[in-house]
């Protein structure tokens, strides 16, 4: 049976800087008060012409060129998204447009947070089964467009931040590389925790003008729920990994979890009781770009040296839906 390893990883991250004191003045904030809360100093936000399939395509072009290939050489496609540039279709048939690859599929997976972690582990079980050798996997957010930049919409508003970041995925015969094992998990009873209620197929017309009035267009979070969850199934799920593949975590050499907030990093940390340098976090430069956190994360992490050949790496990461999941991979 074919592995699955990364050979190329790239990111992309929009030039428009937008900081805690940015934010001050759209809204009753402060950066204190973000810095200590969620440990975001500033984040990116897209311009007009940088949609979330485009973004996309910049962060995967960097990681074909990583890789050493041409987009034609790309058999499958998976995007992760919950900021798609249209209801429909899904962003990866866009993105596909803009790299010039028609022809071979293109899939979007709607996980939020969870959502690049569930995208390479789709990956891993198409080439572990043959039908791909090449697989294309991009975490891409465009949220500064769907947030409520005021006070009203504060609490959450000053949490994200806009991104891309890709992988390519290929088979390998090096047993003593690739993904390791892979866990996923979902528990939906939590659904209206951490969601956006409109628009969407259960209101009836699709669109009114009510649901703008009442902003239920905006995402809600149910924060000390988030965090209560988060900071339980974040840990387990990253020992239930490692104890499937034989390792504790004294054996890993870097995890990287879900940018979500530094205060849940932290927590992570201290229930993994690992040091602060083998537990990656870079919220305070982008904020939360949910599906693309992950990805731009190893793209740093690589950037700085933390992971080398056979560094034993694990991705983690928890979300709405409620959704957590792990993989663990041998670089």
């Amino acid at each position: 049976m074919k592995k699955s390893v990364i050979t190329g990883v790239g990111r992309y991250i929009p030039e428009r800087v937008v900081t805690n004191f940015d934010l001050e003045k759209m809204m009753d904030t402060s950066d204190a008060w973000i810095r200590e809360r969620t440990g975001i100093v500033e984040r990116h936000f897209a311009s007009a012409e940088d949609t979330t399939s485009l973004m996309g395509a910049k962060a995967a072009e960097k990681a074909l060129s990583m890789a050493g290939l041409k987009a034609q050489d790309i058999d499958f496609i998976i995007f992760a998204t919950l900021s798609p540039d249209f209801y429909f279709p899904g962003s990866g048939c866009s993105m596909q447009a803009h790299l010039g690859i028609p022809g071979i599929g293109a899939m979007d997976v709607r996980n939020q947070c969870s959502g690049f972690i569930y995208s390479i582990i789709t990956a891993d079980q198409f080439i572990k089964t043959g039908m791909y050798k090449r697989i294309l996997i991009v975490g891409s957010e465009r949220h500064s467009s769907g947030l409520n930049l005021t006070t009203e919409g504060r609490d959450i508003a000053v949490l994200f931040g806009d991104g891309a970041g890709a992988v390519v995925l290929e088979a390998s015969d090096d047993e003593n590389r690739g993904i390791l094992t892979s866990k996923l998990h979902a528990d939906g009873q939590y659904v209206k925790e951490l969601w956006v209620q409109n628009p969407g197929s259960n209101s009836i017309p699709f669109t009114n003008h009510a649901m703008v009035d009442d902003g239920s267009i905006y995402p809600y979070m149910n924060g000390r729920y988030v965090f209560k969850h988060a900071v339980t199934n974040f840990p387990a799920v990253i020992f239930e990994v490692l104890a499937d593949a034989g390792y504790t975590t004294k054996d890993v050499d870097l995890v990287i979890p879900h940018q979500a907030n530094e205060r849940i990093t932290e927590a992570v940390q201290a229930r993994l009781e690992l040091p602060r340098e083998k537990v990656f976090r870079n919220i305070d430069k982008y904020g939360n770009t949910t599906a693309a956190s992950i990805p731009i994360a190893i793209s740093e992490a690589l950037d700085e040296g933390l992971i080398k050949q056979g560094s034993l790496v694990c991705l983690a990461s928890f979300g709405s839906g409620f959704t957590w999941a792990a993989t663990l991979l041998r670089w």
